[in-house]
């Protein structure tokens, strides 16, 4: 309710010290205003059961104590602002084409490529609300695990949900890239946008690479190509009778393919070495993939004090009241 209530002068509040104050002055020195009279016995007077008066007198005290309130938060002047936004958006289509090959779940990186791949891939989603995003996965084949979306919030459960071995195994990357242009053709986006993330070399499929990146080219649609893997060789996991053991397998990325993928249709090639420098290029392509926004805007500000002026007046007119019917002082 007053999430859009800011104040002109909110020094102003630093007068309700006052209230704070005056109570403890009617409590020391207020009771000792009124003279007294000492005598020996009370059993001349009737006994006094309605004590109403002395009630009034306590609540006429609230009274001044909220109006000081309300006056000062008059004081202070509270606004409330209005605003329109006309935004135009360039709208950006981006396809993720993510290898899930049992050779991602070499621990080079932390915990291992895959998970790695995944975690910086939701977090590159989040940054990118106003676009739609798809995913594709692939290793001896491929498919789509979500369409074009901007459903982010689905989109970040199926990536959650990806494992490897949830298809043939192997590395069909111009399958990969064939079912990402496929999904992204159609796009009447500006910008269409394909991120391609492999650890290998192509060895399973029916698409040559280059023919896809072809088709890419055609579409208009802009690949970056990130090669994920160390520098020589990199420890794998592998069940035996006698449990979990790693080998060490060497490093091969295809980097020739990649760079000529993302030179024919406009992109870039990344190497990602570890999962600080894989979280760097997304960073990277998230900055040469922006939304342009034009926003106008227009902000208006209508003052709300008003009420808190009017209650204050109310509740003065209900203190003299009190005070001049029922606390009534002759002298």
């Amino acid at each position: 309710m007053f999430e859009h209530i800011k104040f002109a002068n909110p020094e102003a509040f630093y007068l309700l010290l006052l209230i704070p104050l005056a109570i403890l002055w009617f409590w020391f020195k207020g009771s000792k205003s009124y003279p007294t009279l000492q005598i020996s016995d009370l059993s001349i007077f009737p006994s006094r059961k309605n004590r109403i008066k002395e009630i009034l007198l306590y609540f006429t005290w609230f009274l001044r104590i909220v109006v000081v309130g309300l006056l000062v938060t008059s004081f202070a002047r509270p606004q409330s602002s209005s605003s329109r936004r006309d935004v135009n958006i360039e709208g950006i289509d981006i396809v993720m084409a993510l290898d899930i090959s049992g050779s991602m779940l070499a621990e080079d990186f932390k915990p291992n490529r895959l998970e790695a791949s995944k975690e910086v891939a939701k977090e590159f989603i989040r940054g990118r609300s106003n676009d739609r995003i798809g995913l594709v996965v692939f290793s001896g084949e491929s498919f789509t695990q979500c369409p074009l979306t901007t459903d982010h919030g689905v989109l970040l459960n199926l990536i959650s949900d990806i494992k490897s071995g949830m298809i043939e195994d192997g590395t069909a990357i111009g399958d990969g890239l064939g079912t990402a242009v496929n999904r992204l053709k159609e796009s009447t986006a500006i910008s269409k946008v394909i991120i391609l993330l492999t650890d290998g070399e192509n060895n399973r499929g029916f698409i040559d690479p280059l023919s896809a990146a072809e088709i890419a080219k055609v579409y208009n649609l802009r690949v970056y190509t990130i090669g994920v893997g160390t520098i020589g060789l990199a420890p794998y996991p592998q069940e035996t009778p006698f449990g979990r053991q790693y080998l060490q397998m060497e490093v091969r990325i295809d980097e020739p393919l990649m760079r000529q993928i993302a030179n024919m249709t406009g992109g870039k090639y990344f190497r990602a070495t570890d999962n600080k420098k894989l979280k760097e290029i997304y960073q990277e392509i998230d900055q040469l993939e922006k939304s342009k926004i034009d926003v106008t805007e227009f902000r208006r500000k209508s003052e709300e004090f008003y009420p808190f002026a009017f209650a204050a007046f109310a509740l003065m007119l209900l203190d003299f009241f009190i005070s001049s019917v029922f606390l009534r002082r002759f002298t």
